[in-house]
């Protein structure tokens, strides 16, 4: 049975058209599905849980993209996704054994503080660097701890992804991005899983909307790896602003 009516579940599809465009690019897809969700009639943590159902699906297509235009290969991060997921489901567990309300303080600080490292540091372009952790150090560390973050909280974990791979593993812009998507499908995949024991998502709606957010992911994707930095560093800035603005104004 659809759990909502069918010119609301269009909405939310044509919703999720766009989340996955910008979720392809620069992260932060669920600052748009979640708040139509709650306005759709989904209970808060019902609308955490269908937004992890709807989100998998665009982050795989843009994965499938970006793979597709020899931006990562995908083999190569079988073992990081595999942890991934299992640091989100642990992340998700926890939920209630840490000081989740001390950490959405901090969120907006944080969102800010990467926001304007990619608005004012010279020289971020698609030009991988030098890595200031090798792959197995980096699969151990900074990927779990995303991750773990994600299926605990999660918002503006794709932009952490993001950071990381600029920071610690010396990738470019673009490529950064390209590197971020099937992780976090992972950690979405491993968050919905914990979801789903403790709510009770909307599954028809969440894979109707998922169907949106392939296509969107598509788009965006094809449009993020023909311009490169020159769009993804501005619509990061301004997706994990508006991430922040969004969180102090709800009071977290």
């Amino acid at each position: 049975m659809i759990e909502v009516a069918p010119e609301i579940l269009a909405l939310l599809v044509g919703v999720a058209v766009l989340a996955g465009f910008i979720d392809s690019i620069a992260g932060g897809g669920g600052l748009v599905t979640v708040p139509a969700l709650l306005l759709a009639g989904a209970p808060p943590v019902t609308a955490l849980a269908t937004n992890k159902v709807q989100g998998v699906f665009g982050a795989v297509s843009a994965a499938t993209h970006y793979a597709r235009a020899g931006l990562v290969d995908p083999r190569a991060q079988v073992v990081p996704a595999a942890l991934a997921f299992a640091a989100s489901v642990g992340g998700a567990l926890c939920v209630s054994l840490l000081p989740t309300d001390t950490l959405r303080l901090g969120l907006p600080v944080l969102l800010i503080a990467v926001a304007l490292f990619f608005a004012f540091k010279p020289g971020l372009d698609d030009l991988d660097r030098a890595t200031r952790l090798g792959p197995v150090a980096f699969n151990v560390t900074a990927v779990p701890i995303v991750a773990a973050y994600d299926g605990l909280l999660g918002p503006g974990a794709g932009s952490f992804y993001m950071l990381a791979f600029v920071l610690l593993a010396g990738r470019g812009v673009l490529a950064a991005t390209a590197h971020t998507k099937l992780l976090n499908a992972a950690s979405n995949a491993g968050g919905l899983c914990a979801f789903a024991l403790i709510a009770e998502p909307w599954w028809i709606a969440g894979l109707a909307m998922g169907g949106g957010q392939w296509l969107g992911a598509q788009a965006g994707a094809r449009v993020a790896a023909g311009r490169g930095a020159a769009l993804i560093k501005p619509l990061l800035v301004a997706v994990t602003s508006a991430m922040a603005l969004r969180l102090m104004w709800a009071g977290l």
